[in-house]
């Protein structure tokens, strides 16, 4: 079994999940909303610390036809940098729809609106670690 780290990331808010790969069940952690860069990956190395996992995930943000734009360019970068500061694996997945996703779920349990936004980027990293768990990506 091993812990696994997913992140959605955003130029103003990282949402962060967690979850093993022997359950594949992801849960929230938090929504990581600072600034600078320095102090985003303090935090994370904080959070690293706390869950020890074996691997990272990040979501890759693309067009509906799966081309690529800016945020994709930036969670690329933002993936090496995991990768360089932490050294730990760090696996990139399809992210198209998380955040559509991440809402329709939230309206379920009766948030909607504004009050959606300190959950949906954590929600979203969920949906972005369930689609690394069913895509079959887990270490064996």
């Amino acid at each position: 079994m091993s812990t696994v780290l997913a992140f959605d990331f955003g130029e103003a808010r990282i949402g962060v999940a967690v979850g093993t790969t022997e359950l594949a069940i992801p849960h929230p952690v938090e929504t990581i909303a600072f600034d600078d860069n320095e102090r985003r990956f303090a935090r994370i190395g904080e959070l690293i610390g706390e869950w020890q996992p074996q691997r990272l995930v990040v979501g890759l943000p693309t067009h509906m036809d799966g081309s690529e734009h800016e945020l994709s360019r930036l969670a690329r970068k933002f993936a090496n940098r995991l990768n360089g500061r932490f050294n730990l694996p760090v696996d990139l997945v399809d992210e198209r729809l998380s955040s559509a996703a991440a809402s329709d779920a939230l309206n379920e349990t009766g948030l909607r609106g504004r009050k959606q936004k300190p959950a949906l980027d954590q929600v979203a990293a969920m949906q972005i670690l369930q689609g690394w768990f069913d895509s079959g990506m887990t270490p064996q």
